[in-house]
């Protein structure tokens, strides 16, 4: 008689620390979004996860006893936010925008993405970092990151450099946009819709955005989202590319992820189902404690001195999309007819 195998997952109690840990640092983060409303939730799980991975005494438990917690969060709870973050989206909102401004998002989207591919792969970033940079900074942030490393081969072990470089990007977005949005002449609505398809995470749209006001705010959600929900053919492409490179058919992804395939029933459920606001409100809670304890995982794992020894490329990987989708979508935006 054979023993069975042990499961690869850690058994409960073993994950309990790191979640609980990631809960106490989300909490913070909560804590400072209400005293500072222009940081972010999510923004603030990731700095802050950042700055827990640079503290030495903390090094040998982050990478010991908290790192079952930590990696479940990263990864598992990650995927059940991004599901949730399909109820954000109707498609009847992605219409309303005309369809000379959903092709110009997909249009500055598509390209983003090739040319940070191309760009890290110039500048020869090892593993799937050119990949997992592409898919944060022309998608959605951290979350794209976490989703594509979720079918790429290496599943995650390069992800901590995209998620800080496009979390310091993106925090600096919310403090350079304005500034140049007054300086350019934007009108609220020019504003919303170029921080919509340039800036990277959800929530570092609507504190970038909503310095000009209610209507900037409204067509930035909204442009950003249209953004979000080409994650799903976005990581279904990726994971049938990766099937085909072969390898172990037991670690193969499969054909469409189950979280991809899950993000678009939420967004058809809200497109079709007049939900209660209680329950989309609702669901945008659980939504942010779950990517708010993921990026905190996804961020204490990133070693500043590691980027500044290894990264300096990465960096400049990062910076350059980051203009780049900046530049194209301001050129884009005044040549729509939004005013």
């Amino acid at each position: 008689m054979t023993t069975p195998a042990p499961s690869a997952a850690p058994p409960r109690w073993r994950v309990l620390p790191g979640v609980g840990l990631a809960a106490v640092v989300l909490g913070v983060a909560w804590l400072v979004h209400l005293v500072v409303p222009g940081v972010p939730i999510l923004t603030g799980c990731v700095l802050l996860g950042i700055a827990l991975g640079q503290v030495p005494a903390l090094r040998p438990a982050l990478d010991g006893v908290l790192a079952p917690g930590l990696t479940l969060s990263a990864k598992r709870l990650l995927r059940i936010g991004v599901v949730l973050l399909g109820l954000k989206l109707s498609l009847v909102d992605v219409v309303g925008l005309g369809w000379a401004t959903v092709l110009s998002v997909v249009g500055i989207l598509v390209a983003t993405f090739f040319v940070t591919w191309l760009l890290g792969r110039w500048a020869r970033l090892p593993g799937d970092q050119p990949l997992l940079l592409a898919a944060g900074f022309s998608i959605c942030g951290a979350s794209a990151i976490g989703a594509m490393s979720a079918v790429t081969r290496d599943r995650g072990k390069d992800a901590a450099t995209p998620v800080a470089l496009v979390t310091l990007c993106g925090t600096a977005a919310i403090a350079v946009l304005p500034a140049l949005g007054s300086a350019l002449g934007l009108t609220p609505v020019q504003f919303g819709a170029w921080t919509g398809a340039s800036v990277h995470d959800v929530g570092q749209v609507v504190a970038t955005a909503q310095t000009a006001g209610a209507s900037a705010l409204a067509i930035a959600v909204v442009v950003k989202l249209t953004r979000v929900v080409m994650l799903a053919p976005v990581v279904a492409i990726t994971s049938a590319v990766v099937r085909r490179g072969g390898g172990d058919a037991g670690t193969r992804p499969p054909l469409v992820p189950l979280f991809v395939v899950g993000f678009l029933a939420a967004v058809v459920l809200r497109t079709l189902v007049d939900l209660p606001e209680a329950v989309v409100t609702g669901a945008d809670t659980v939504q942010t404690v779950l990517l708010g304890l993921a990026l905190v995982g996804l961020g204490s794992s990133v070693r500043l001195e590691r980027l500044a020894r290894t990264g300096g490329r990465a960096v400049l990987v990062g910076l350059g999309s980051w203009v780049f989708v900046a530049g194209v979508s301001l050129l884009v935006v005044l040549a729509l007819p939004l005013r």
